[in-house]
């Protein structure tokens, strides 16, 4: 059981306790709810008004004071939600007649566009030569990390669990003899996407001088030192030490390279519906985030080259 907060008004400790015995909530989760809540009790009191006589104007009016005391959308979207969780279960009880936050929304998010390399960033960090100090093998593995992310779009979870061959297990596998890697992606789809040269050539070396890690019969194709299937975070570790080393002045993550890889090929195609494909979206309004991209990318060269975007000193 948890200590109750004797600052917080019975009925919001109810909900909070159904919460956490009923509901079976994360504790972070729970903490989230509960910062959520009493700022709902302190702004009732505040404005003398009782919690079960609430109103939606005074939600509206409440909304906007925390809006102009700096909070995002996306932050004022999750105080509405317990808000409107807590009042909902109060509702059940009995106790009230309505619900003052249906049908009150937070300020739109903006949609924040994926960061992708550039073309050169993205060769740069493929093409990274290992330094004096790095172990021949991991170099090898890691410029294989690489061109699978970038050259394949692979998500990280999938790349983590390739296997060499197509195993019992159900993972997926690559086919280099087919150019193509066999993935398993959300929800248990399946889909093939085209090795290119340079990802077979760079999964070829690897197979090489896999065996030197390999202990017993680990199906991975990734290993890590101690011949185990490599983790998603040391996958994480190993490029964001290459991205270093191969100076991109950016913190480089696993998914910026399924970024770069739909955004450079939606440049060089303009077919959108294939890059659906190849990154197994389920649908192609998931996909159309990578137009503003390629937007981007058009605007900043019109404004480069074009007369009549260039501004007069």
């Amino acid at each position: 059981m948890t200590m109750k907060d004797p600052s917080l008004p019975p009925p919001i400790e109810s909900y909070l306790e159904h919460l956490r015995a009923q509901r079976r909530v994360a504790e972070l989760t729970l903490r989230a709810y509960t910062s959520d809540l009493a700022q709902l009790a302190r702004l009732a009191d505040e404005s003398g008004v009782a919690l079960e006589d609430v109103q939606a104007h005074h939600v509206r009016r409440w909304l906007g004071r925390l809006h102009a005391a700096g909070l995002s959308a996306r932050s004022l979207a999750r105080i509405l939600s317990a808000w409107r969780g807590c009042y909902r279960w109060w509702g059940r009880q009995g106790r009230l007649a309505h619900n003052p936050v249906d049908g009150i929304k937070a300020p739109k998010a903006p949609k924040l566009l994926p960061k992708a390399l550039s073309v050169e960033q993205s060769v740069a960090l493929a093409e990274q030569a290992p330094g004096a100090a790095d172990d021949p093998v991991l170099a090898v593995r890691d410029r294989c990390i690489v061109e699978l992310l970038y050259g394949c779009g692979l998500r990280i979870s999938e790349l983590a669990g390739l296997d060499v061959h197509a195993t019992a297990a159900g993972r997926g596998w690559v086919d280099l003899d087919g150019a193509e890697v066999h993935v398993l992606g959300k929800g248990g789809k399946r889909r093939s996407v085209p090795l290119g040269r340079a990802a077979c050539q760079a999964l070829r070396e690897w197979l090489a001088v896999r065996p030197r890690l390999l202990r017993g019969e680990e199906a991975a194709l990734l290993l890590s030192e101690r011949g185990r299937r490599l983790s998603v975070a040391q996958i994480r570790v190993r490029l964001s030490r290459r991205a270093l080393q191969a100076g991109v002045p950016t913190r480089v993550h696993p998914h910026m390279l399924r970024h770069s890889f739909a955004s450079h090929l939606l440049q060089s195609s303009g077919d959108l519906r294939a890059v659906q494909e190849l990154l197994g979206h389920a649908h192609i309004t998931t996909t159309q985030i990578y137009t503003r991209l390629d937007f981007q990318h058009l605007a900043r060269a019109y404004d480069a080259a074009h007369p009549r975007a260039r501004r007069k000193s």
